[in-house]
């Protein structure tokens, strides 16, 4: 299993509360949606590092993890990601349970 994880900066600050709602509604709208993603949640981040945002999400394998990054649905979101962020970090790592 992989394990996909981003935290963003939102570019906004009048419009948080909004734009989050948005990415929480998208994002997570794509389970079922795309093979191989497994669980995606997006919350507000509460650590003081300067994130506003936080995505978990869990994929089959690798191979899944490449599917959700090129497909159709996932681009869609991504356009209105970054229309409203200034920055992002991302992490992946892999689970022993497909060691």
């Amino acid at each position: 299993m992989i394990k996909h994880i981003v935290l963003w900066k939102l570019a906004n600050p009048d419009c948080k509360a909004e734009n989050t709602a948005q990415m929480k509604k998208m994002l997570e709208g794509l389970v079922g949606k795309i093979p191989g993603l497994l669980k995606l949640e997006v919350n507000p981040n509460i650590n003081p590092n300067g994130y506003d945002v936080c995505l978990y999400s869990e994929f089959e394998d690798k191979a899944a993890l490449d599917g959700y990054q090129t497909h159709p649905a996932h681009l869609e979101c991504k356009k209105f990601v970054h229309s409203v962020i200034s920055d992002r970090t991302a992490a992946d790592f892999e689970t022993e349970q497909n060691k």
